[in-house]
């Protein structure tokens, strides 16, 4: 949803950082102490050490505000608001795909420098964006769970046809479908021409993130309670699936 100036939400009606393919690169930074909120490049986009930080957590929640952006073949921006994220800490995290050191075709690039994405394909049709964070060989990753349009959004009306607007990108599947995303994506640099994250419109304060145990992984035992999902309070974008478990899973002995 495009918010126009006077929306009471305080969203502006107009981007306020455009992406610049050509801005010179900040050196990587990823084992140098950074502050807990990098400050993002001339261009708005975020920074390397941003995705660097050893906390996956903290990560996870500093994405909520941040908009996503995909240029499009033709050249145009298609973008949202990130209003859903997920944490994933492998190794030692039952629910991540790089749990017990697995390294696969698929999981490899969960291995690589904090900044880039990991696109992977589930149940035979649907696509899921990550973004990779921490140093290289260090296997974590935050699920973007859900966002809120805002370039764009023709174009994702014409990939999900007879979808209500609220219905376009608020899942995982969901928004890569409208977003254009595709494996064709996985291992993109996040501060690359070809999709980025820039530093969005506001600040999202911690009053306004509900927090809650992640979706769809009984598989991860007592892993599957722990409370890594992250969601913008109040949201309409945020997934269905968004609401916390009220009686914990027995714990396996």
């Amino acid at each position: 949803m495009f918010h126009s100036p006077s929306d009471p939400s305080g969203w502006t009606g107009e981007t306020r950082c455009w992406h610049n393919p050509e801005s010179t690169r900040p050196p990587n930074l990823e084992r140098t102490a950074v502050p807990d909120r990098p400050k993002p490049v001339s261009d708005g986009t975020l920074p390397r050490e941003f995705y660097t930080r050893a906390n996956v957590l903290t990560v996870a929640r500093q994405l909520l505000g941040r908009l996503l952006v995909v240029r499009s073949r033709d050249g145009t921006r298609v973008s949202g608001i990130i209003v859903e994220t997920e944490a994933y800490r492998g190794p030692e995290d039952r629910a991540s795909h790089a749990y017990g050191g697995r390294r696969t075709n698929r999981t490899e690039t969960m291995y690589r420098t904090g900044g880039t994405a990991y696109v992977y394909f589930v149940y035979g049709m649907y696509h899921q964006f990550n973004v990779v964070t921490n140093v290289r060989d260090a296997p974590h990753a935050v699920l973007v769970r859900a966002l809120e349009p805002v370039e764009g959004i023709p174009r994702m009306r014409r990939r999900r046809p007879g979808r209500a607007d609220h219905d376009l990108t608020n899942g995982p599947g969901k928004l890569c479908a409208a977003l254009g995303i595709s494996r064709s994506l996985d291992g993109a640099d996040l501060l690359g021409p070809r999709v980025w994250l820039e530093e969005g419109r506001r600040e999202v304060r911690a009053s306004q993130i509900a927090v809650g145990p992640r979706v769809g992984i009984d598989y991860a035992q007592e892993w599957a309670d722990k409370p890594w999902r992250f969601w913008i309070k109040g949201n309409p974008y945020v997934s269905r699936s968004a609401t916390p478990r009220l009686t914990p899973r027995p714990r396996s002995s």
